[in-house]
């Protein structure tokens, strides 16, 4: 009994060796003076106003004046 338990113990600490022989090293590909990431839409390109940059400087504009505190206190 006393042997199985130690064939257990060092079959599980040999399956935990060879799991971290596989990991890959994580090295980033950085090209020089190019940006990799995602494309970033506008702020504006959004359902309400659908490319409307115009409309949307004015929804800004508005949602800023309702909350300054100078504006709303007079």
């Amino acid at each position: 009994m006393n042997r199985h338990i130690v064939l257990l113990a060092a079959g599980v600490a040999v399956a935990f060796a060879l799991a971290a022989c596989g990991e890959r090293p994580q090295v980033i590909e950085y090209k020089q003076g190019t940006y990799q990431g995602k494309a970033d839409q506008p702020p504006y390109a959004g359902a309400p106003w659908n490319g409307n940059k115009t409309e949307w400087d004015v929804a800004i504009r508005t949602r800023n004046q309702n909350q300054n505190e100078y504006k709303r206190a007079n």
